[in-house]
C-alpha cells in the first residue's frame, strides 16, 4: 500500500503542477501577445475579466494543490528511504514555491492594482494603467512559467526513477 500511495501522490502532484505550467506557458506564448496587440481600453477589460475568471476551484485545486501534492509525495518518500526519486521531489518543491512567492508578491499585487483602477469606462489615462501592469506581469509571468516548467521536469523525471526503483523491487 505504501507504494501505491507513493506512486499516486507522486502522479496527482506531477499532473497539477504540469497543468500550473501550462497555464502559465499559455499566457507567455499567446495570452499576453494577443492581448500586447490590443488597444488600452481592451487590454485593462480583458485583464480585469481573466483575473476574475480564474479565480475558481478548478484553479485554485491545481494551483494550491499541486504544493501540497508534492510536499506529500515529499514526506511519504522520505518515510520510505527512497531517495532518487525524493531529490528532485524536493527540488520540484523549492521550484514551486518560487511559483508561489513570485504570484503572491508581484502578480497578485498588479492584479489588484489593475482592478482598483476601476473600469476601462471609468480610468482616465488607460495607457498608464496598462504601462504600470503590462511589462512587470508579463515578465514576472514568465518566471513563473519556467519555475512550474522545471518543477514539472523534476515531477516527472521522480516518476520514471519511481518506476524504476518499484519494478526493481
Amino acid at each position: 500500500m505504501t507504494d501505491l500511495a507513493r506512486g499516486a501522490t507522486l502522479v496527482t502532484a506531477t499532473i497539477t503542477t504540469g497543468l500550473i505550467a501550462g497555464l502559465f506557458y499559455a499566457y507567455a506564448i499567446s495570452v499576453m501577445l494577443g492581448l500586447n496587440r490590443t488597444d488600452d481600453r481592451t487590454f485593462v477589460g480583458a485583464m480585469r475579466s481573466i483575473n476574475v475568471a480564474i479565480l475558481n476551484g478548478w484553479f485554485l485545486l491545481a494551483f494550491l494543490g499541486a504544493p501540497v501534492l508534492i510536499a506529500l509525495a515529499a514526506v511519504l518518500h522520505l518515510r520510505a528511504g527512497a531517495g532518487a526519486a525524493l531529490f528532485w521531489i524536493v527540488a520540484a518543491l523549492v521550484l514551486y514555491t518560487v511559483v508561489l512567492l513570485v504570484t503572491f508578491a508581484v502578480n497578485v499585487p498588479l492584479n489588484d492594482q489593475l482592478e482598483a483602477a476601476g473600469g476601462p469606462g471609468r480610468v482616465m489615462d488607460l495607457a498608464t494603467v496598462r504601462e504600470q501592469f503590462e511589462a512587470r506581469w508579463v515578465r514576472w509571468n514568465v518566471v513563473r512559467a519556467v519555475a512550474s516548467t522545471a518543477a514539472f521536469g523534476c515531477l516527472t523525471w521522480a516518476l520514471v526513477l519511481f518506476g524504476q526503483s518499484s519494478t526493481s523491487a
